[in-house]
């Protein structure tokens, strides 16, 4: 859902934040991975405003090289849908916070999806290391570390045992992607968070009180920012506790129906520069 002409839709009477937290692909950056020079002035204008800028992505660590040039301040970054908060000062992200899927956990996960969706294959991300099964799919920025079943991925003999699992993904060749979302959230209760990012069939599985939202959270109560003072942009389902949790939040132009339901406002899309658009007028109120 795009659209040229729509301009920026905000929520009544909204006031200038203290801390944005804003989503990467399909929301920040453009479709071709670029953050364009409107959306880096933005961000450097709500910084020298006082403003805290957090980058909240689906993304393991080493692949925000594509932000890194644009952080200050604190430098800090939200991966992983809320399992690891990383800095991104200096040459190589340094974890400072990882919040991990025990591999019990994980296991019941694979266990109860395979019985529910037979076909579905798995990958596992670590905090730095990332390995799949044979059948599944390229879908990524990188050649797997290790082939195996998830099940030895996962279990005591596996690589890195002793390495935090940060979630796990599963894919399915055939489902569509919002009933495989539903079906593996009834499968898996509570032993898990369940979201997904992709346009295709796959899910994005972390601890059970994991979310982008709930890290977020704690990184505003280390600052002494309510949600209130918050403003979230997103575009997928990854995104919507997120959008719920802030005081303002907007959904992209190009967002998931779920994403605008949640979202308090809506914007322009990710091609669009529509976070920048709303970041200058948000800028263009008083303090």
């Amino acid at each position: 859902m795009t659209s040229a002409t729509r301009q920026p839709q905000p929520p009544a009477a909204a006031a200038r934040p203290r801390l944005i937290a804003t989503d990467l692909d399909g929301t920040l950056l453009r479709d071709d991975k670029s953050v364009s020079p409107r959306t880096v002035a933005a961000l450097s204008a709500a910084e020298k405003a006082g403003i805290e800028v957090f980058f909240v992505t689906g993304r393991p660590a080493r692949w925000m090289d594509v932000v890194s040039d644009h952080v200050h301040g604190h430098g800090l970054a939200i991966c992983g849908n809320g399992a690891a908060v990383v800095d991104l000062h200096g040459t190589a992200p340094r974890f400072v916070k990882v919040r991990d899927l025990a591999r019990k956990n994980a296991l019941d996960t694979v266990r109860l999806l395979r019985e529910a969706a037979p076909g579905t294959v798995y990958a596992v991300e670590q905090t730095y290391g990332f390995n799949q099964e044979p059948d599944y799919p390229k879908l990524h920025l990188e050649v797997p570390d290790i082939l195996l079943s998830a099940e030895e991925l996962l279990g005591p003999d596996g690589p890195a045992p002793d390495e935090p699992v940060l979630k796990i993904l599963a894919f399915h060749p055939t489902i569509d992607p919002d009933a495989f979302l539903t079906l593996a959230r009834l499968a898996v209760g509570d032993r898990a968070n369940v979201t997904r990012s992709s346009p295709s069939a796959l899910l994005e599985i972390s601890g059970p009180d994991v979310s982008k939202a709930s890290t977020l959270a704690l990184c505003c109560a280390e600052r002494g920012i309510s949600h209130e003072e918050v403003v979230a942009f997103g575009d997928m389902p990854n995104d919507v506790e997120m959008l719920t949790w802030a005081g303002q939040s907007y959904a992209m132009g190009n967002a998931h129906p779920d994403v605008v339901a949640a979202a308090s406002g809506q914007t322009v899309a990710n091609n669009e520069d529509g976070v920048a658009i709303v970041i200058e007028r948000m800028l263009e109120r008083p303090a």
